[in-house]
């Protein structure tokens, strides 16, 4: 007993020391390179005493880092999220000013903008050497995450935190937005994902379910999450009653949503019961919150969302890790975009102003955060956690949903997988991992990038009204856009001079767009208007939306309108069912429950749909669309382990999964002792490394 603690503790101390050699070595490297930063006196030293300088400035800089940063983090987690990001390296420069500072005899002295640089390096340096020592050493890092898992536990048992202490395996819910069924199955059997195939082949199923006809993350993670998503007819629409604009991933209109669909369901959410939402547009109930869109516009503690920044960046070391990745993924989003101009690869988008910086925070920022969030949860014996990455459907958006930009994607997300399985064999209870996605991506070259007009052309012309000369856009509603303001509390998803131009009336129609469903609206016209209504104030515009060749079909006040005149009603069987064939099954009753809503628009427009290519053209700049009827982007996945219940065949509706979800929530299988804390589903992903 007492050889094995001496065992561990020297082995602890060892690596302390060869940690504090390297950021001294380090050190002396910079001193060396930089023309700022010194470690001499002024009249100069023997290498000996500039060695020992240096290893006394690396050892202070790492006690004062170990001691003094999570209480500055702490206190600043009211900053804004990429500003925290950003005050992480001036920070820890300051950190850096105080250890030289406390160099005997005034030997070391660095500019402040120097001290920054060389702080973020040794940062850099002395946590790839932690790293690979801890690689090299299984045992001690299967000590130290034990150790985390029994501080948490302790500290939420004394605290009567729900669930503490519980024997039940807890539900860690993945959505990997954006990517479909077919896309994850070729993922999985190209060889791009391994550890989900791993996952496929020994442990878990996958099936594929069909959204509603809005088929994006709003409508479907509200259902996923709440249990509800009625009257939510596409990603913005325009509510007569308040004369306000909806957007699902604008943080007030998340929390109307939110508070609507508690209010239908009559319950809090799918993660009421020692729950954790990680990435999320909406709480689901949850008590732990980190980069979720509807509490972000909260001010002081009532956003605790902020409060997930803590764990990440509590460590100055990944905060230059994030760095040094957002900067490499801002250059290979510059490379993959000069490359695909220059080959003239089509269709295209326009990739440039702040766009690569928005991927990067997309694909590495929030990636980041939220997979160490969900770490922390599960290493905290937290019941359920439901975290959504972004990164594929940011990308798929401008990119395309297959090629060579989405697939490096895809491969980072499988990583990310791994990472958590391997760590849930450290947590304190058992652990079941589902997969899941709230929709998926189709194909196609813009609305304006065929026909050269925007659907907000096409109605003016179509109502007689003028048409700017100049082709306005649609920008992108990507749910990365939404968490980038959200992160630096600049939560305004549009101004009202992007939905409407200077030379518009009041009485125009509202014209928006959600992928490749638009949505028009007359706002002198109480209520929902009629189709005559609607041919008495503009006679050729119903014709001239039906009988465009990029226009699919039209909703009008119960009636479907097709090309050459084509009508069905509703509420007559089989008419829609023949009219809509051509978008696959259920397509019909999908657009009979939007037809039901209140705020249904009075014109709801889905593009075009070519069966043969799986193209539709989104009516915003996307060249990968989601929103309306058409191809893969209604068709998303759910994968499960095999030790929970199978779901019922064919489930059509965000609401009907969030069924399947609350019940693996109320399924008690008691954890197998001989696995380890990990259930044999999760295991076998995580030793399908080497796949």
């Amino acid at each position: 007993m007492f050889h094995g603690r001496w065992r561990t503790t020297g082995s602890a101390l060892l690596r302390m020391l060869l940690v504090w050699a390297v950021s001294t070595l380090t050190m002396l490297v910079l001193a060396g390179l930089l023309p700022d930063f010194r470690l001499q006196s002024d009249d100069g030293d023997s290498l000996t005493r500039i060695a020992l300088t240096a290893a006394w400035g690396a050892g202070a800089f790492g006690v004062l880092t170990a001691l003094v940063w999570p209480v500055v983090v702490r206190a600043l987690l009211l900053v804004p999220a990429l500003v925290l990001g950003l005050l992480v390296f001036f920070l820890n420069g300051s950190l850096l000013l105080i250890a030289i500072d406390l160099i005997p005899d005034g030997r070391g002295e660095a500019a402040p903008e120097t001290a920054v640089v060389v702080a973020a390096v040794m940062s850099a340096v002395a946590s790839a050497t932690s790293t690979a020592l801890a690689v090299r050493d299984d045992e001690a890092y299967r000590r130290r995450l034990y150790r985390l898992a029994d501080r948490k536990r302790r500290r939420r048992g004394r605290a009567g935190a729900p669930g503490a202490g519980e024997g039940t395996p807890g539900l860690v819910f993945l959505q990997l937005d954006g990517v479909g069924y077919e896309m994850l199955r070729h993922a999985a059997g190209s060889g791009l994902m391994p550890t989900v195939a791993g996952w496929l082949d020994r442990s878990h199923r996958v099936a594929s379910w069909r959204t509603d006809w809005s088929s994006q993350t709003g409508a479907s993670q509200l259902g996923l999450l709440h249990g509800s998503n009625f009257d939510v007819p596409a990603f913005r629409w325009y509510e007569k009653d308040s004369g306000e604009i909806v957007v699902c991933n604008r943080p007030t209109s998340a929390a109307e949503l939110q508070r609507r669909a508690v209010a239908r369901t009559g319950y809090g959410g799918l993660l009421t019961r020692d729950g954790a939402s990680r990435g999320n547009l909406f709480s689901g109930g949850a008590d732990q919150l980190a980069l979720v869109l509807s509490v972000s516009a909260r001010r002081g503690r009532a956003n605790r969302s902020r409060a997930g920044y803590f764990a990440y960046f509590s460590d100055p070391a990944n905060a230059v890790r994030t760095a040094v990745s957002f900067v490499a993924e801002v250059v290979r989003e510059l490379g993959q975009s000069v490359r695909a101009r220059w080959c003239g690869e089509g269709p295209r988008v326009s990739r440039g102003g702040l766009y690569p910086f928005i991927r990067a925070f997309a694909t590495v920022v929030e990636r980041d955060v939220v997979v160490a969030a969900v770490i922390g949860d599960m290493l905290a014996g937290r019941a359920a956690v439901y975290a959504d990455l972004v990164a594929y459907d940011e990308v798929a958006h401008h990119s395309g949903p297959n090629g060579r930009d989405t697939d490096q994607v895809l491969a980072r997300l499988d990583r990310s997988l791994e990472l958590i399985a391997r760590v849930a064999e450290h947590a304190p209870r058992d652990y079941r991992i589902v997969l899941l996605s709230d929709h998926g991506q189709s194909p196609g070259e813009t609305f304006l990038g065929r026909y050269g007009l925007t659907l907000k052309d096409l109605v003016r012309a179509g109502c007689g009204l003028p048409v700017s000369r100049r082709a306005g856009r649609t920008h992108s509603g990507a749910e990365a856009r939404a968490a980038v303001r959200a992160a630096l509390h600049r939560p305004v998803e549009e101004e009202p001079e992007t939905v409407r131009g200077r030379e518009e009336k009041v009485s125009d129609p509202v014209v928006l767009a959600s992928g490749n469903l638009g949505l028009i609206s007359f706002p002198d016209v109480p209520g929902r208007a009629t189709r005559e209504q609607i041919d008495g104030k503009h006679p050729a515009l119903l014709a001239t939306l039906a009988n465009h060749p990029g226009v699919g079909f039209l909703l009008v006040d119960g009636v479907v309108l097709g090309p050459g005149g084509a009508s069905a009603r509703l509420a007559v069987p089989g008419e829609a069912e023949e009219l809509l064939a051509g978008f696959g099954p259920g397509a019909a009753e999908a657009v009979r429950r939007t037809d039901s809503f209140p705020h249904v628009a009075d014109i709801m427009v889905n593009s075009a749909y070519d069966p043969e290519t799986g193209e539709v053209h989104a009516f915003e700049e996307q060249i990968g669309s989601h929103g309306g009827l058409g191809g893969e982007q209604g068709h998303p996945f759910l994968m499960w382990p095999t030790v929970l219940s199978q779901p019922e065949p064919d489930l059509v509706g965000a609401e009907q999964v969030h069924r399947v979800l609350r019940r693996w929530l109320r399924e008690d299988s008691r954890p197998r002792a001989d696995h380890g804390g990990i259930l044999p589903s999760v295991q076998v992903g995580a030793q399908d490394e080497n796949r």
